[in-house]
This record gives C-alpha cells, sequence and structure tokens, in this order.
C-alpha cells in the first residue's frame, strides 16, 4: 500500500490526495494537506452539483479528524468558492465533511454515536470538544439521517403526550408510533400550535391514514386530532383516566383534613424561633394528612402501616374511604377491560351511577368528565390501547435529559432525541 493512500485510510478520507504530513512538535498536532480528487472538485456545497469556479476563497482551512493516539489531527486543505446556479457563491464541497461542518465525516459519526451511549461531559473529555460543539455535531447527523428517510411514513396507530424538559413551563409535544416503538417527531411545547406543526409535515394524505390515536384526554389534543383525523379512533388513556380520580380523592382528603384540623383539638401552636409561629395539625388531623399514600396506592401494593391506616379511615372516616372505594372503582373497570370488554362497559356504567349519586363534589364533577370523554374511554376499553408505550418514551427523553445535565434549547434534546430514539442511531465509522 501506497504511503498516501495509507495516510488516507488513518485520517479517513475518502476520493482524495493526500500531498503531505507535518507533525509539529510545539504544539504536538498532526496535519494532513490534501486535496480533493479530480472527479470531486468544483461543486456546490449544499448540493454537490457541479458549478464553475469563482475565486480560491479566503486560504487553507482545517477539519478535525479522528486522533491517533493521543495526537489530535488534522485535515488541511484549500477551500475555493464556487457559483452555483441555485444557490449562488458558496465554498466548494469537501469529500471528507459536511458542508460548513468543522469536523470530518467520520469525527461526527463518532461524536454522535458517543452522545447516544454516554453523557456529554464524557464526550467533551473523550474528544477534546465543548459541549455545544458536541451539540452542533449532534444536529448535523440528524439532519443528514432525517433527509435520508421518512419517519412519518406508513403510520397507523400514533400516541400523543407532553414531557416537561426544563423549568419554567419547558415542554415538548412528542408522537410515538405504537407499531414500532419510535419515536417519530417532537416539537417544542404543548399547544395546539406544536401539534398542528405535526399533522402539516404529515400531510392532508397521510394524516387520513391514521386509524388509532391515544393521548390523555387533553382538550388541545382533542380538538386537533378531530380536525385533522376526523375518522381515527381516540383513546384515553387508561392511566390518565384513574388518575382523574386519584386528583379527586386527594381533594376530598384535604377537605376532611382542613375540617379536622380547624375542630377543637385538631391544631397547635408552635413556635419556630422569634416572631415565627405555626399551626400544626395534631391527633386525627395529623394521622389523616399522613393517610396521602394508602389512598393512593393500589391495594396490592401497601405497606402493613399502610393497610393500617386505610382500615383507620373506614373506620372514622366515611367520606374519603367511599372516595377511596370510587378511586379503585374506577381503576377496577379497567381491570375487567383486559379480560371482557363487555363486562368493562356494563361496570363504567355503574360506576357512572355511583359516582353521581354519592354526594361527593369532586366525584360528581369527576363523572361529568367522564361522560364527556365517554366515547375515548369506551375506545380504550374495546381497543385496549394505551400511552404506556409514550410513558416509557419520556421516560428515555428525561434519562437523556439527566445524562446531559440539561440543555439550553429544545432543538438540542430533540435531535438528540430523534437520533437516539427515532429508530435510526448512529454506528461507529469502523463498521
Amino acid at each position: 500500500m501506497r504511503q498516501a493512500r495509507l495516510w488516507a485510510r488513518l485520517v479517513g478520507v475518502e476520493n482524495a490526495v493526500v500531498e503531505r504530513v507535518v507533525f509539529g512538535e510545539d504544539d504536538g498536532v498532526l496535519v494532513v494537506s490534501v486535496r480533493p480528487a479530480r472527479q470531486r472538485r468544483r461543486r456546490c456545497g449544499i448540493c454537490r452539483r457541479r458549478a464553475p469556479g469563482y475565486d480560491q476563497g479566503h486560504g487553507r482551512r482545517r477539519w478535525r479528524a479522528l486522533d491517533l493516539g493521543r495526537v489530535r489531527v488534522f485535515v488541511e486543505a484549500d477551500a475555493p468558492r464556487v457559483c452555483c446556479p441555485r444557490h449562488g457563491i458558496v465554498v466548494a464541497a469537501v469529500p471528507w465533511a459536511r458542508h460548513g461542518a468543522g469536523h470530518t465525516y467520520a469525527f461526527d459519526e463518532q461524536v454522535a454515536w458517543l452522545a447516544t451511549q454516554c453523557s456529554k461531559t464524557a464526550v467533551t473529555q473523550l474528544m477534546r470538544v465543548s459541549w455545544r460543539t458536541v451539540g452542533a455535531i449532534v444536529a448535523r447527523v440528524w439532519a443528514d439521517v432525517d433527509g435520508l428517510v421518512d419517519r412519518l411514513a406508513g403510520l397507523r396507530r400514533i400516541g400523543i403526550d407532553e414531557i416537561s424538559w426544563k423549568k419554567g413551563h419547558k415542554y415538548l409535544t412528542v408522537v410515538v408510533c405504537h407499531d414500532s416503538g419510535r419515536l417519530v417527531w417532537a416539537g417544542s411545547g404543548r399547544d395546539r400550535a406544536t401539534l398542528r406543526a405535526f399533522f402539516a409535515a404529515l400531510g392532508p394524505g397521510r394524516s387520513a391514514q391514521i386509524t388509532h390515536i391515544s393521548a390523555d384526554g387533553a382538550d388541545w389534543i382533542a380538538d386537533v386530532v378531530a380536525r385533522h383525523c376526523p375518522a381515527a379512533v381516540v383513546c384515553a388513556d387508561a392511566f390518565h383516566v384513574v388518575s382523574w380520580a386519584t386528583d379527586a380523592l386527594d381533594q376530598v382528603r384535604r377537605q376532611v383534613w382542613n375540617l379536622a384540623r380547624h375542630e377543637a383539638g385538631g391544631s397547635k401552636r408552635h413556635v419556630q424561633g422569634p416572631g415565627r409561629a405555626t399551626q400544626r395539625a395534631v391527633g386525627a388531623a395529623r394521622t389523616l394528612k399522613r393517610c396521602r399514600w394508602a389512598l393512593w396506592k393500589n391495594p396490592d401494593t401497601l405497606t402493613e402501616q399502610q393497610t393500617a391506616k386505610l382500615a383507620w379511615i373506614a373506620k372514622t372516616g366515611p367520606i374519603p374511604y367511599r372516595a377511596y372505594l370510587l378511586k379503585e372503582g374506577l381503576r377496577a373497570v379497567f381491570q375487567i377491560a383486559k379480560t371482557n370488554a363487555d363486562d368493562a362497559v356494563v361496570a363504567l356504567d355503574r360506576w357512572a351511577s355511583w359516582a353521581r349519586r354519592s354526594r361527593i363534589p369532586a366525584f360528581v364533577a369527576l363523572q361529568r368528565r367522564i361522560a364527556a370523554h365517554r366515547t375515548a374511554i369506551l375506545a380504550t376499553i374495546n381497543h385496549r390501547l394505551s400511552n404506556g408505550r409514550i410513558e416509557s418514551m419520556n421516560t428515555k427523553i428525561r434519562l437523556i435529559t439527566r445524562m446531559a445535565f440539561g440543555f439550553h434549547s429544545a432543538d438540542a434534546l430533540i435531535a438528540l432525541a430523534m437520533l437516539s430514539l427515532g429508530g435510526h442511531r448512529p454506528t461507529l465509522h469502523s463498521k
């Protein structure tokens, strides 16, 4: 093998001619001077089409390549400009790097692969680049992948949900394919405009092919879905429906607790320091305050102490205990649905009648809310579709955020999430 070809393989440049190799003793940097092969010269850096030359540009440029051991390597070449009929005067394309990038393809691919496997801090230390550089590389690699594949093709059953990614009410709207389990789309925000952007990217034709959509019952999702996918079956996620009952139960618990602590002997004055005094619940009010988890959790997961608290509530607090039974009754509806959908529908109607006659305002209001979402709940019972896969995807996105110690922008998180969870992970250059 010729020496020039060997250096080209070591540095990771293709369709190029190695002119010389210089090692700087002072800075410890290896500089490989190259030029594009004849058939790769004078091409537009954006569309890669042949174009007439314009000038020699602003001198020679360097691109960071993969290190050779502990030695940093740079590829150096001229950067002439061409006059593209479509894009105007642009820097000519080079076969070893993306347009406008300061790193070779091999370097970008390795950084992108590492970003999907470990934290950004580890990537920056190993590759000796900054956080912002890692984010820019991930965005470039994902842009290339997104241009090569149609991630919205063949969608039939999807799930829609939102996730908080940063303090200050910063949310992402995510769309997941139920059939493949892939993250197919993510956008910044959680409102109608954000979701409309997804359906705009999907197009009217493919929107009409959507058969099932699972969501949490939010109005902003239901309104947009009804407009763009009127024929799709919308399923209300069972976990979120039961969480409505849990919220109603906690509202009842707080109301009973407030009444108990305002009764005689229900609280006492506690001095925390000079001029600082508060009222603390005591007796039954204090015990009721500490029963929150006993009421929230499923009966089969209660600890021995929580079981005792629940028994105490059954004896001393008929209203919170009836609210607890209503919550468990609604959860039982979806448990029955796993074996028999018809029985679950009957159980749902009986629960609605029970809640309507319960004389507990929180559950009377919950019954009205469930009546408003009855069609979506019945679809969930009949089609057994939930947002479990989407919640799993949200957990993975939170893990990505945690490993990166947060993101400055939603675009950086979306690029890394799509690259990691979109079904098109980068591979190592040597594979």
